[in-house]
C-alpha cells in the first residue's frame, strides 16, 4: 500500500511540473536557461580541477597517506578515520558536492564504514569561499566584508556540525580505542604504496577516469541546478510560493525577523544562489536579519544540493537521513554564530577599517572580484572543451 502511494506522489508531482512547464513555456525556459548559465559558467569550470585532482589523489593512494597522519585527530574530534580529512578539507575548499563525492569513494573502497561514511557526509560538505565571498558577499550584496562573516559562521557552524554527529551511531558500532596507532610518516608512505600497487591500471587510463568520473557526475549536477530553477520559478508563477511563505511570517514575527525576508527564505530553501539575490534586493534596514537569513540557508544547502548528494550517495549504503538531519544543525548553528559573530566580524572591522582605510582591504577586494570574472569569461571554454574531451574517451572505449 505504501509502495502504491508513493507511485502516485511521484507521479503526481512529475505530471505537474509538465503539466506547468506547458503552460509557461517561455518562463520556464527562461529558468531553464538561467540554471544553465550557472552551471557552465561558474559550477563547471570552479568543481572540474578538484574533482580530477581528488580521483588521481586517491589513485595514487595520497589520500591513504594523508588518512595515517591525521588518524589521530579526525578519530577523537569527529569519530572518522583519517581519510575523512581530505574529504573535509576539498569539500570546503571547492564547495558542495566535493565532499559527497569523496565520502561516497572512500565507502565503495571500503576505506571507512557506512557509519562513518554517513557522520563524514554530514559536515564534509560546505560553500566554497569563492561562492561565499565572491558570489554572496561581493556579487549580490556588494561589500566584501560580510564575505568574512559569513565564511566565519558558515566553517565553525560546520565543524560544530561534525563534533555533534560524532555521536550518532556509536552503539551499533565496536570500540576502536584499541586499534589507535600512533603517527608514523613511514607507515603512512608504506600505506601510500601499497595503494598505488593494487591499482593495476596504467597511468594514462587512471587519467581518463579521472576525467570520465568527474564529468559525469557533473553533468548530473548541471541536470540538478537547471530542474530546481526551473521548479522555483513555477512555484512563483503559480502562486503557490506566496501561499508557502505566508506560513513561515508568524514564525519570522515570533523570532523578531522582518516578514518580508519569508518568500526569498523559502526561495533559499531550494535553491540557495535564487534565495540570497531575493534576500539583498529587499529595501530594509536590518542588515543583521538578511546575513542570519543567508547564513541559514548557506547552512541547510538548499533542496537543489541536497538532491545532488543524494545522487551521488544513492550508488553507496550511505543513508541520506544523516545528512539531512545534519543540514538542519548547520543552518541553525549558522544562524545564532551570525547573530553572536555580527559586531565583533563586521561592524566594530568595518569602523576601524573606516578610520585606518587600509591599502590590503582593496587588493583583497580586486583579488575576488578578478577571480570570479575570471571564471565567468573562460568557465564556457572550459566546459566545452572537457565535455568534448570527456565525449572522445567515451568514443574510444567503445570502439576498441
Amino acid at each position: 500500500m505504501k509502495q502504491i502511494i508513493k507511485t502516485l506522489i511521484l507521479a503526481g508531482i512529475t505530471g505537474f511540473i509538465a503539466f506547468a512547464i506547458l503552460t509557461v513555456p517561455d518562463q520556464a525556459s527562461e529558468a531553464s536557461i538561467r540554471g544553465l548559465n550557472i552551471w557552465w559558467e561558474s559550477v563547471f569550470p570552479t568543481l572540474l580541477p578538484f574533482f580530477i585532482i581528488a580521483e588521481l589523489l586517491m589513485s595514487f593512494g595520497v589520500v591513504n597517506f594523508i588518512g595515517v597522519l591525521f588518524e589521530p585527530i579526525m578519530r577523537p574530534i569527529f569519530n572518522v578515520p583519517g581519510v575523512g580529512s581530505f574529504a573535509w578539507t576539498m569539500g570546503m575548499v571547492s564547495g558542495y558536492p566535493t565532499g559527497a563525492k569523496i565520502s561516497a569513494h572512500l565507502r565503495e573502497e571500503q576505506q571507512i564504514s557506512q557509519i562513518e561514511a554517513e557522520r563524514l557526509v554530514s559536515f564534509s560538505n560546505a560553500s566554497s569561499p569563492l561562492f561565499i565571498i565572491g558570489v554572496i558577499a561581493g556579487g549580490l550584496f556588494h561589500d566584501l566584508k560580510l564575505g568574512v562573516l559569513l565564511l566565519a559562521c558558515h566553517y565553525i557552524a560546520n565543524t560544530l556540525v561534525g563534533i555533534c554527529m560524532r555521536f550518532y551511531g556509536t552503539s551499533k558500532e565496536k570500540d576502536k580505542k584499541a586499534g589507535r596507532k600512533k603517527v608514523s610518516v613511514k607507515r603512512a608512505l608504506k600505506e601510500m604504496h601499497r595503494t598505488r600497487l593494487n591499482d593495476p591500471r596504467p597511468f594514462g587510463q587512471v587519467m581518463g577516469d579521472a576525467v570520465l568520473n568527474s564529468v559525469k557526475t557533473l553533468v548530473m549536477i548541471g541536470g540538478f541546478i537547471i530542474l530546481f530553477s526551473v521548479f522555483t520559478k513555477l512555484l512563483f508563477i503559480l502562486g503557490i510560493s506566496p501561499i508557502i511563505a505566508s506560513g513561515f511570517h508568524i514564525l519570522f514575527k515570533m523570532l523578531m525577523l522582518p516578514i518580508e525576508l519569508a518568500l526569498p527564505f523559502l526561495s533559499g530553501l531550494f535553491e540557495i544562489t535564487l534565495g540570497s539575490q531575493m534576500i539583498s534586493q529587499i529595501s530594509i534596514d536590518n542588515l543583521l536579519a538578511q546575513m542570519i537569513i543567508v547564513s541559514f540557508i548557506l547552512g541547510f544547502h538548499g533542496l537543489s544540493v541536497q538532491a545532488q548528494v543524494s545522487s551521488i550517495i544513492a550508488k553507496t549504503d550511505i543513508r541520506f537521513a544523516p545528512y539531512f538531519f545534519a543540514r538542519f544543525l548547520h543552518a541553525i548553528f549558522a544562524g545564532l554564530l551570525t547573530i553572536v559573530l555580527y559586531k565583533p566580524l563586521y561592524v566594530n572591522r568595518q569602523a576601524f577599517e573606516l578610520e585606518s582605510t587600509p591599502v590590503s582591504a582593496d587588493l583583497t577586494q580586486s583579488f575576488w572580484v578578478q577571480t570570479l570574472d575570471t571564471v565567468k569569461h573562460i568557465g564556457p571554454v572550459i566546459t566545452i572543451i572537457f565535455l568534448a574531451i570527456a565525449v572522445l574517451l567515451l568514443y574510444k572505449r567503445r570502439t576498441y
